[in-house]
């Protein structure tokens, strides 16, 4: 007479040990409904496990470990096939691709303000003229400006597309006073358009950006380490006692439409000021 299998149960504190997740972590995959005990004991509420679980409990333990959210392994562990599974898995790699990137670009910049800076920068004074352009303007949190930037772009190029206006000039952008100080407020993506051409449109219109005294320079390189030369054109302002109340404007020369090098990506930053001398001035 063969005997009748009995499943072979462990307590939470063994089913740790073997799965090196801590009792507390196993409670609240319990409660979040990801990874469930095989029984509880009424009385006691002991959670106990099957060994079968392990390998369950493996997986879970090295994709937190890769910093996938909760909800994320829920999926991976739903998964219906490899395929699905694998899907949920490469995105999350991908994003940590993307986020090792942007780190690894910060510690670039990190170390190149650690070095002193040996090129000084070129200061150009110019007035811009009174300019015609198609714009979105929204009040942005700092953090989201990179992504408003290329919606914002996105809309603007498909507007000109639309009308058939006549573009004048680089995409630009102003960032007002508020921007800085407060973390969030308005910004202005505008492409110059000439004469007559082009139309609201929704979320775009048709701007009339005024004449503005300028401290240029010229930002070469990729949007992390821009703070630089924010930094060497605002002491270079300051140190001259011009700067006026107004937004800055950043004129985009080459960009990622030109070329993925960031290294060769060129942005004009432009400060208001008070200054009729034309010309340019090296700052010291």
């Amino acid at each position: 007479m063969h005997g009748v299998y009995v499943a072979t149960l462990v307590t939470i504190g063994d089913f740790s040990r073997m799965t090196y997740l801590t009792i507390k972590a196993l409670r609240h995959y319990h409660e979040v409904g990801l990874l469930e005990p095989a029984d509880v004991e009424p009385t006691t509420g002991y959670r106990l496990y099957r060994p079968e679980q392990v390998p369950t409990a493996q997986v879970i333990r090295r994709l937190r470990d890769l910093g996938m959210s909760l909800d994320g392994v829920q999926a991976v562990l739903r998964s219906e096939n490899v395929t699905s599974r694998n899907a949920v898995i490469v995105e999350h790699l991908r994003g940590m691709e993307r986020q090792l990137e942007q780190t690894q670009a910060i510690v670039s910049s990190l170390r190149a303000l650690l070095e002193p800076d040996q090129v000084p920068i070129q200061v150009e004074y110019r007035t811009a003229l009174p300019m015609r352009a198609l714009a979105v303007s929204e009040r942005i949190a700092m953090a989201d400006s990179e992504q408003w930037s290329v919606d914002a772009f996105g809309r603007l190029r498909a507007a000109i597309a639309h009308s058939g206006a006549e573009r004048a000039g680089p995409d630009g952008a102003l960032f007002y006073g508020e921007f800085f100080a407060e973390d969030t407020g308005e910004v202005v993506a505008f492409v110059p358009v000439r004469g007559d051409a082009g139309r609201d449109s929704g979320p775009v219109r048709l701007v009339e950006l005024p004449a503005t005294e300028l401290a240029v320079t010229v930002h070469q390189g990729p949007f992390s380490e821009l703070d630089k030369t924010y930094g060497a054109l605002g002491t270079f302002v300051s140190e001259r006692a011009i700067g006026v109340d107004g937004p800055i404007r950043e004129n985009y020369l080459v960009t990622a439409d030109d070329t993925h090098d960031e290294a060769q990506h060129r942005t004009e930053v432009c400060w208001p000021v008070f200054h009729t001398t034309k010309g340019k001035e090296t700052a010291s």
